[in-house]
């Protein structure tokens, strides 16, 4: 426990420089030079975080815009009676909508292109409950997928790629073929285009081709829905609720949620925003070597005040106390002021994009290439509380060796030449 007397010498040490003389001025230069290198190395680290929490909100929201939160499937093929399952999944704890599907992939042919494409038959009475699709219809709409018309909707960026406007058709090959004297030959079926869709996510708005769950199951010939898409209030909490219907449902079903389905690219982000920190990170540990510099030219300047609070009966683990104080109050200083920059920067990212942008009279994130068109920034608390201990930390590291030098300052020695 710090006695008041170690906390107002290092208080004073720490206000020391602003007095007059050149030694003094030039400590105090260093030790704001410090204050400022911590203070901008935690509010970069900040900003950033937030900035790529943003992004992995805007990607992850958008991406669950089209995907189901929690999928059931039947272990043994088929969902042939799937109505009842999906009025008892209705209600229950965090679940808030249920809705039938088949999924599966195709290669398409247009004109001299062939690619894979994804298929996904809906219920489109039902397909509100579980994603965000029927808003995302730009052209036509959802309604148009009735049982039997062959009817499709296609993303905005595969019908600008091909060349697709609604009423075009569009040849699907299924990958199972059909047997005939002749072998097995490619089930290929002409659908026509009854929309367009832009869900903001690449990856589905030029791969994800959706149609009517009784087409589907005809075109590949399931038999029935696959299963049940699933949609929660709360999508944090796909894995704990997926571990629940596991238990409750059996064995005969499958469970899986999106953060399953999508295991690599999360871990991949998770991967690259630890990356982030430890680079960023680098830059507070840079400001606490200026530190350590700071508190070395100081003990050095303070020898002969060291020296008479010895004799005057002060321990040396009292003048390693007042040092380490010094230090912290500086690691402190910088580490509130940082918080405080980088909090406010974060909260209002937009504004000061805008403002450099106009600035410099450069677009950083242009509509036309895109779809994001603002910075988006995610502070969490618990990455400010991390970055604000990991500053501290580093800061009071730094006032050892200083704080071990001061401590071992002889009177005797020191007072020689005074």
């Amino acid at each position: 426990m710090l006695s008041p007397f170690e906390w107002f010498i290092g208080l004073r040490y720490t206000r020391s420089g602003k007095r007059a003389g050149k030694k003094n001025g030039f400590i105090s230069f260093i030790s704001t030079l410090s204050v400022a290198g911590i203070a901008l190395g935690v509010a970069a680290l900040i900003i950033v975080m937030s900035v790529m929490n943003g992004f992995q909100k805007e990607v992850r929201d958008r991406m669950l815009s089209v995907l189901s939160h929690v999928e059931v499937l039947h272990a043994d093929g088929p969902l042939q009676d799937w109505q009842p399952l999906a009025d008892s999944l209705r209600g229950r704890d965090h679940i808030t909508g249920a809705a039938p599907f088949v999924a599966g992939q195709v290669v398409l042919s247009r004109g001299e292109t062939v690619r894979g494409a994804l298929v996904r038959g809906i219920e489109p009475s039902l397909e509100s409950q579980v994603s965000d699709m029927t808003e995302q219809v730009v052209t036509g709409s959802m309604d148009a997928l009735q049982p039997g018309s062959f009817g499709i909707i296609i993303g905005r960026v595969m019908a600008e790629q091909l060349g697709l406007f609604e009423g075009d058709r569009l040849a699907l090959i299924a990958p199972q073929g059909t047997v005939s004297p002749a072998g097995v030959v490619p089930r290929m079926k002409q659908f026509v285009i009854r929309g367009i869709f832009e869900s903001g996510h690449y990856e589905y708005d030029s791969t994800l081709i959706l149609m009517n769950m009784a087409d589907a199951a005809t075109f590949f010939r399931t038999g029935g829905a696959m299963g049940l898409r699933l949609r929660l209030d709360d999508m944090q909490q796909a894995l704990a609720v997926g571990e629940q219907l596991k238990k409750q449902l059996g064995p005969a079903y499958l469970v899986r949620d999106w953060s399953q389905e999508n295991r690599v690219w999360f871990a991949a982000v998770q991967v690259e925003k630890r990356m982030m920190f430890i680079i960023l990170a680098l830059i507070i540990a840079v400001a606490a070597f200026n530190l350590v510099s700071m508190l070395v030219m100081t003990v050095t300047d303070k020898r002969a005040d060291i020296a008479i609070l010895r004799t005057l009966g002060a321990s040396p683990k009292s003048i390693l106390s007042i040092f380490m104080v010094q230090g912290s109050l500086v690691g402190l200083l910088g580490t509130a002021a940082g918080v405080a920059l980088g909090v406010l920067v974060a909260l209002n990212i937009g504004p000061v994009v805008g403002f450099f942008e106009q600035l410099l009279g450069v677009r950083l994130l242009p509509p036309g290439i895109y779809v994001i068109s603002a910075l988006p920034s995610d502070l969490r608390l618990a990455d400010v509380s991390w970055v604000a201990l990991i500053s501290c930390v580093l800061s009071l590291l730094a006032t050892i060796y200083p704080s071990l030098r001061a401590a071992a300052v002889r009177p005797a020695e020191a007072l020689r030449y005074e």
